[in-house]
């Protein structure tokens, strides 16, 4: 789908500011650095009679709430949740040592991706338009692509968790509001809370009721304070000439030449041996990646003085012959929307700077760690 609302900048305007995008280093409007983030505010569990919530909230004032509700469900198929179970155990394999099967309960290969259902409210947009399905089907995608959360919701062969994410964004879209609406996702999953099963086997559920003594749904290693892992991250990516810029506002959405959304999410392995370097059990790896049509390619083309006649030059007669005559045009200082994609050795760029050791996306998830309180 492609961006909206478009950001209405004159032809002028849009080939200043893509020529200031392109410089080494970029000079961006707000005079972020290209791996900067805006400034942000948030703060989690605002809903009280939910599981898991979280808000965000944006420099440019873009808001968005997030609310995660879990709710016991019976499976419906058993003899289909068998076969599936097997299939899965064997692609998937042992990864996680005694510890870690702990905190994950029986359930390792038992989830299904049915059991997580996110909804997607915009103003001003149905919830059939294509902004709300593709962000709600890449935001839950990323989710649901790794297993470790799936797994979590499966209580016994009978029943299991079904997991409920609304994702209301508060404000109108004042720019491409994917970011904003997966950090604001990924803080509510961190705080969500599940009751502690206290039933065994396969009878019918029983759960505790104190509170304090529910897990989190994103648990954390025994005798630590670090999580067997962590929710994934969406972040939107532009490039402008060779340059890679993450968390484009709106005015360089409107003169970027491409751009990226990016999942990335943490992946739970075998425990290090002591001495080791724990970070290294848990890198990081690509979910998905979907390529977003910008407004620039959309935007007003510029007439240079060789076609204006205000400044000498010999305007055409029509507007075919004008286009004709601007085809294949390139005047420099003069706007022309962008054709073409991103290439493959720019998309390689962006993953790499994402996903490798110390990179954003490592970044943004322990920024956004120091949101929950924990």
């Amino acid at each position: 789908p492609s961006m909206a609302p478009p950001t209405l900048l004159s032809p002028a305007e849009l080939s200043y500011l893509h020529a200031s995008l392109s410089l080494h280093p970029p000079v961006r409007p707000d005079g972020r650095g290209a791996r900067q983030f805006r400034p942000l505010v948030a703060e989690t569990e605002i809903l009280p009679n939910a599981n898991g919530s979280a808000r965000v909230c944006f420099s440019d004032g873009a808001e968005a709430i997030v609310g995660v509700k879990a709710e016991v469900e019976k499976e419906r198929s058993r003899a289909v949740g068998a076969i599936r179970e097997g299939l899965i155990d064997a692609a998937m394999g042992d990864e996680d040592d005694e510890a870690n099967d702990a905190a994950e309960g029986q359930g390792r290969g038992r989830g299904k991706s049915s059991w997580v259902e996110i909804a997607v409210d915009v103003p001003g947009y149905r919830d059939d338009d294509a902004l709300p399905v593709f962000l709600s089907q890449m935001l839950g995608e990323a989710l649901v692509a790794s297993g470790r959360l799936r797994d979590r919701l499966w209580i016994n062969s009978r029943f299991h968790w079904k997991l409920y994410i609304d994702i209301l964004l508060l404000s109108p879209p004042l720019s491409y509001p994917l970011p904003l609406l997966s950090l604001t996702m990924h803080l509510a999953l961190l705080s969500a809370r599940l009751p502690r099963l206290i039933s065994e086997g396969d009878e019918d559920p029983l759960f505790d009721d104190d509170w304090e003594a529910s897990t989190y749904l994103y648990p954390f290693r025994k005798d630590s304070k670090d999580r067997i892992d962590k929710p994934p991250i969406t972040l939107l990516v532009v490039t402008v000439g060779d340059n890679i810029l993450f968390d484009p506002s709106k005015e360089e959405l409107a003169a970027a030449e491409g751009v990226l959304a990016v999942s990335a999410g943490e992946v739970a392995s075998a425990s290090n041996e002591p001495g080791e370097d724990e970070s290294n059990s848990r890198p990081l790896q690509l979910l998905a990646v979907r390529t977003v049509d910008p407004p620039s390619r959309l935007t007003q083309l510029g007439v240079p003085n060789s076609l204006n006649s205000a400044t000498g030059g010999a305007a055409p007669v029509s507007s075919v012959e004008f286009l004709a005559a601007r085809e294949g045009m390139e005047a420099e200082g003069v706007w022309t929307p962008p054709r073409g994609g991103i290439k493959r050795a720019t998309m390689g760029k962006i993953v790499k700077a994402v996903i490798e050791k110390g990179g954003v996306g490592e970044e943004v998830m322990a920024a956004l760690e120091g949101f929950t309180g924990v």
